[in-house]
């Protein structure tokens, strides 16, 4: 098992590297990027520099953050454009990729994206359900975005295919500060996940 540790040094966020169609995506990042900044969190991400991606890294940077970025050599001209920032890894595969950004990370938090962000975010929670890693995961619920996914979370609970009490360890906050105060809290987990075993999947 990864362990959750007791003080947060870096942060692996999860977004898209398209900024949506309201503004308050990329304003709401930008608040985020600007206090994990001013707490000293460092940025773990995919390494992009367009959209929600290159608001955050950008942001983050900006208010005194260490900032890095991993992403496969295949993606590069699709997510890069532009002046890049910090330190920037370049990797064979997506799957090396996610592994150096959850093994880089104390605590995760997802950001509006597309399907890759909701994999990215789906094979994290599923670390924490296996045992693979006992780190916070949160979710950033800007515009109520993730609304409808967190009512499938709770669905497959009702339904009898998820334990609640994994369900619960995710946190889901509206407000940037609030999710980070919330994600320090929980920076280490306790043993109530431990009753989770690979058959409950």
């Amino acid at each position: 098992m990864i362990p959750g540790t007791k003080k947060i040094k870096n942060i692996c966020v999860f977004c898209g590297s398209r900024k949506g169609n309201d503004e308050k995506y990329v304003e709401v990042t930008k608040q985020l990027a600007s206090e994990m900044g001013k707490r000293g969190y460092g940025l773990v991400y995919g390494g992009g520099n367009i959209g929600i991606m290159g608001a955050v890294s950008h942001g983050v940077q900006e208010a005194g953050g260490n900032v890095k970025g991993i992403i496969p050599r295949s993606l590069s001209p699709k997510e890069i454009s532009g002046t890049t920032v910090g330190e920037v890894t370049y990797v064979d595969s997506m799957h090396t990729r996610k592994e150096i950004m959850y093994n880089s990370s104390d605590a995760f938090i997802a950001l509006p994206g597309g399907i890759g962000t909701f994999e990215e975010l789906f094979e994290c929670m599923t670390w924490v359900q296996l045992g693979i890693h006992s780190k916070p995961v949160g979710i950033l619920n800007v515009n109520g975005y993730y609304d409808h996914l967190v009512s499938l979370l709770k669905n497959s609970v009702d339904s009898g295919f998820v334990d609640g009490r994994f369900i619960s360890s995710l946190i889901v906050e509206t407000d940037p500060i609030e999710l980070l105060n919330k994600l320090e809290s929980n920076s280490l987990y306790k043993s109530e996940i431990t009753w989770l075993t690979s058959s409950q999947a």
